[in-house]
């Protein structure tokens, strides 16, 4: 966790201290997936490692393995999203973009109808 309390880091300072209430999705020893605490989407899930690691381009103290291991937690939430609702779209934030600096993947199903989707982005496999 952050040892400078500056830091905005939403993640190390509530969710993963027990001070809000998570509702998880899945669980490593590594690598916590919960829904979003205030979501924008119908479906708002977000993936963290359980330490601090500062963000996608500044791994901190840790080590690449740690990032296998949340990609691979952020594919099968991002599968069951997708196979649940028909889509995903899986982000994560960089530089003054990312508001809690703390890594974190958001996995997200927006509620578009089938057709809007379309609309958007064509019938393309």
């Amino acid at each position: 966790m952050s040892d400078n309390p500056r830091v905005s880091d939403f993640y190390c300072h509530q969710a993963l201290a027990g001070t809000v209430p998570i509702q998880k999705v899945r669980e490593t020893g590594r690598v916590l997936a919960f829904h979003h605490t205030n979501p924008s989407y119908p479906v708002h899930i977000v993936v963290i490692p359980k330490e601090h690691v500062p963000s996608l381009t500044d791994l901190g103290n840790a080590d690449v393995n740690l990032l296998h291991e949340i990609l691979a937690v952020v594919c099968e939430v991002a599968a069951g999203v997708e196979k649940e609702y028909g889509s995903a779209e899986v982000t994560t934030n960089l530089g003054m973009y990312q508001e809690s600096k703390h890594l974190h993947w958001h996995v997200i199903y927006r509620g578009e109808s089938d057709a809007e989707i379309r609309g958007m982005y064509g019938n393309h496999d």
